[in-house]
């Protein structure tokens, strides 16, 4: 159909998980860092970049949930109103002119 697939539970799951283990290497990268003798500063400054990252990622990854439930509720919604389109230049009422005549 349009090559997307509908959210599922298992896709919460899974971007819950992701984040969760962002936020562990948050915590694990500067403690590693720190262990193989890197300074202090330099761990604290990478968990700082690590924790911009992940809250970039788990915003985007709502964003994207929150897009896919709405475009999921839409195909769903069934359509009423008098305002679909019926096709490529269908227009009701207007002028209409003849054959090959010009248009004054």
């Amino acid at each position: 159909m349009s090559g997307h697939r509908p959210p599922s539970a298992d896709s919460a799951d899974s971007a819950t998980d992701v984040v969760r283990w962002a936020a562990f290497s948050c915590v694990l990268v500067p403690v590693v860092l720190v262990w193989y003798g890197s300074s202090l500063a330099g761990a604290a400054g990478t968990a700082l970049g690590l924790a911009a990252v992940t809250a970039v990622c788990r915003v985007l990854l709502r964003q994207s949930e929150r897009g896919a439930a709405r475009l999921l509720a839409e195909e769903r919604a069934p359509h009423r109103g008098r305002h679909h389109r019926t096709g490529t230049g269908a227009h009701r009422g207007g002028r209409h002119t003849g054959g090959n005549s010009p248009v004054a």
